[in-house]
């Protein structure tokens, strides 16, 4: 083999400075030293010399796309109704629903039917985003080597650079439609996938690092236990957003619906009532410190400063939120109880599960989901 893999993938995230995302098209590779000229060349390939004029194949990729989307939404349900309900609220989020979520199951679905009946059309949508992503004026490499072996990489990359397009280095803008909705995506089913979320910073939550110790703390004893064990599902999630401020709360394979949106709604009565002792704190400290600062292998830690780079977390912001997690008490657990609070009224509300289940439940509930079929 030439090289260690090369692959390629979007990557969207909200900054932490701004509510606008960053976007990059990446086409990442691995290789020693001397396979360097070969993973250069294959990148030079991959980047301009495509055939994008082939429509039988291009066809049977978009089929072959969509039937994995349609094949992974049971398995990947929690997935598919956390990424939708973030889409709600965060411009990133949104951004990558068009391009991973249901909204591109959708598309797909549309693709396939243009390609065989305006093929001339969809071919030159694919050469202008082509032409849009690949160029040298938008371009950022990032390597990681050892220092001594740049000076084999510097020349190849270079001449890689020169061969690239200059373009007219303009960068997309959106708009997002946010749907400020309940959701219900249906499909055959006999188990739900049940989320819950609001923006704790338009409620008037303040960051603290605290935060990742009392999601922990939600996840590992009151979902568990609520959702669950007593609930029958098969898991139960519960996570924060530094940047965007949203809060949200999912199942897996879950029984239930409106029992577990209950639970939701109680966790932040749940968190002003939580009395933890110092070894139950200390577990939940250590926990979270785990997640800040988790082993990675040097390509990953090389990946990792890049990211932070280009969406503006330094060395001090991190030091802030470690030092934060260390000095957490129960103080902290009864302000973001608070906070959460409002989620019973204030909070968003995507369920993927049955046809009849969801109607069921909108004949329950005053939040009534607006129903999606997916299947």
């Amino acid at each position: 083999s030439r090289t260690g893999g090369m692959w390629a993938h979007s990557m969207v995230t909200p900054q932490r400075t701004s509510r606008e995302a960053v976007a990059r098209f990446q086409v990442r590779g691995r290789a020693m030293v001397n396979q360097i000229p070969d993973l250069i060349d294959i990148l030079r390939d991959v980047l301009l010399t495509v055939n994008l004029d082939n429509q039988d194949r291009f066809l049977q990729m978009v089929l072959e796309e969509k039937a994995g989307e349609e094949a992974g939404l049971i398995p990947g349900g929690h997935s598919v109704v956390g990424l939708r309900l973030r889409s709600q609220f965060d411009e990133a989020a949104w951004v990558t629903e068009q391009m991973e979520g249901v909204t591109y199951l959708f598309f797909l679905r549309e693709l396939a039917e243009r390609i065989e009946s305006d093929w001339e059309g969809v071919l030159a949508q694919l050469r202008a985003v082509k032409d849009h992503i690949v160029q040298r004026s938008t371009l950022l490499v990032n390597a990681t080597m050892p220092d001594t072996d740049r000076a084999q990489l510097e020349p190849h990359l270079a001449r890689l650079i020169e061969a690239l397009p200059a373009g007219d280095g303009k960068l997309a803008t959106w708009t997002p439609a946010y749907r400020s909705v309940h959701e219900g995506l249906t499909l055959p089913a006999q188990v739900n996938y049940v989320g819950k979320g609001m923006n704790l910073y338009d409620a008037g939550y303040t960051l603290h690092g605290s935060v990742g110790v009392i999601t922990r703390t939600l996840r590992n004893g009151y979902l568990w236990d609520r959702v669950r064990v007593q609930g029958g599902a098969y898991g139960a999630f519960c996570s924060f957003d530094h940047f965007s401020g949203l809060v949200s709360f999912g199942s897996y394979r879950d029984p239930n619906l409106a029992d577990t949106l209950a639970v939701y709604d109680g966790a932040g009565d749940y968190l002003k009532g939580l009395e933890l002792n110092d070894d139950e704190l200390t577990k939940g400290i250590i926990g979270a410190i785990g997640e800040l600062d988790a082993y990675q292998l040097p390509d990953a830690k090389g990946y990792t400063s890049m990211v932070r780079n280009l969406i503006g977390v330094d060395d001090d912001y991190r030091q802030k939120m470690r030092d934060e997690v260390l000095a957490t008490t129960a103080k902290d657990f009864r302000v973001f109880g608070e906070a959460i609070s409002a989620l019973a009224g204030s909070g968003r509300v995507v369920v993927l599960g049955s046809k009849d289940g969801i109607e069921a439940a909108n004949l329950e509930r005053e939040e009534v989901l607006e129903v999606v079929p997916v299947l």
